[in-house]
């Protein structure tokens, strides 16, 4: 029996999403494409999964498309992702962002082209000493149609997103964390442990603020700054009649405590 090309384990809320095209560094192939969009609608979809983890299996998080699928036909090449998709065909990118709750990208490789912009895709990521990224699109000779072109200048900046996808080259782990486009770099071996860590200590928060929290930061990050606030506002006008006072005390309690047990 061949191996799935998409592994999915869930346990107490959190669902683990893996890339199994290790022999291929799991290279975008249609049929993954589309696996990813199904497996993160079926993932919302599900009541009892509330975060996510994405990564990859083997030395690779993702190195984009699936060049030897693609065969050097020139008519394939195009459109969203560098992909000219079908409208049967499914957007990995649109359906990771479509899932409610927090997606946190595992990085434990390269992640080149599509596979930089799964990445940028998740909310949080964590990389492994040996993860690295690129956007070889220029080089390639095609544009970007995942939002990578958008999403990197307003993560790094413009002047660092433009060196990056004008030459193509890597950026290590190191040196994405200290601009400001990762969480923070991890052994290997401590990569998924800290994930679900991070997993876990999300799901202690408010379960509406999990979602909600997460809507409005989004929400307003595609906004300018004058709609941005009016949207905190509006969001946080609906959302805190509905929390009374005696809650908010009970809560604040736990937190108390919470912040003891982390400075100690």
């Amino acid at each position: 029996m061949s191996e799935p090309i998409i592994r999915v384990e869930k346990s107490d809320g959190i669902a683990t999403v893996t890339l199994n095209r290790p022999n291929a560094m799991n290279a975008l192939s249609r049929e993954l494409r589309i696996a990813i969009a199904e497996t993160f609608e079926a993932l919302e979809a599900d009541e009892d999964v509330r975060v996510v983890i994405l990564t990859g299996a083997g030395k690779a998080f993702c190195a984009g498309l699936d060049l030897k699928e693609l065969g050097g036909d020139a008519s394939a090449v195009g459109g969203a992702g560098g992909v000219n998709a079908t409208i049967s065909d499914k957007d990995p990118v649109t359906s990771i962002g479509r899932f409610s709750g927090p997606v946190i990208g595992a990085i434990n490789g390269v992640a080149i082209t599509g596979g930089f912009e799964l990445a940028i895709a998740c909310d949080v990521l964590l990389c492994s000493e040996n993860a690295r990224f690129a956007d070889t699109h220029a080089r390639v000779g095609i544009l970007p149609g995942w939002g990578l072109s958008q999403k990197l200048s307003r993560t790094i900046g413009i002047y660092r997103a433009k060196e990056l996808s004008l030459t193509g080259n890597f950026l290590s782990a190191q040196q994405a964390y200290e601009w400001g486009l990762i969480n923070r770099v991890l052994p290997a071996e401590e990569l998924l442990p800290a994930a679900r860590k991070l997993a876990e200590d999300m799901l202690t928060v408010v379960p509406q603020c999990l979602t909600g929290y997460k809507k409005l930061i989004d929400e307003g990050y595609a906004q300018d700054f004058g709609t941005s606030l009016k949207t905190e506002r509006d969001f946080s006008n609906a959302a805190n009649k509905a929390v009374a006072p005696e809650e908010i005390a009970a809560r604040r309690a736990g937190i108390q405590e919470r912040g003891k047990a982390q400075t100690s």
